[in-house]
């Protein structure tokens, strides 16, 4: 599993298909945004991705950092935040690979 975070349009998926060279089938891009669509949904997204993950290990996750600047008001969206990096945290743990993609270029964090 390999973890690539970084601000919204920052080229990370190009830079993981074109760079890193992984198939398009081993990419689960805007995992925010599903992972914000199960809460909403109020399924358990923490352990519906960790289920997808143990079958699917080679998988590399993309997604937006959501939780610079300013803390919202709505109780949701500061849950959805807080719960979203909880987890990419223990996904970065878990991870052979994570890297922060700026402006097309990508930073080696682990």
């Amino acid at each position: 599993m390999e973890l690539y975070i970084g601000g919204r349009a920052q080229g990370k998926l190009r830079y993981v298909l074109q760079v890193r060279k992984i198939p398009k089938t081993q990419i689960w891009d805007d995992f925010e945004i599903w992972f914000k669509e199960e809460l909403k949904q109020q399924k358990n997204a923490e352990k519906d991705t960790w289920d997808f993950l143990q079958k699917h290990p080679d998988t590399a996750v993309i997604c937006d950092e959501v939780g610079n600047g300013i803390v919202p008001v709505d109780a949701f969206e500061r849950d959805y935040r807080e719960r979203l990096g909880r987890l990419l945290c223990e996904i970065a743990e878990k991870a052979e690979r994570v890297e922060r993609i700026i402006c097309g270029i990508g930073q080696r964090i682990k």
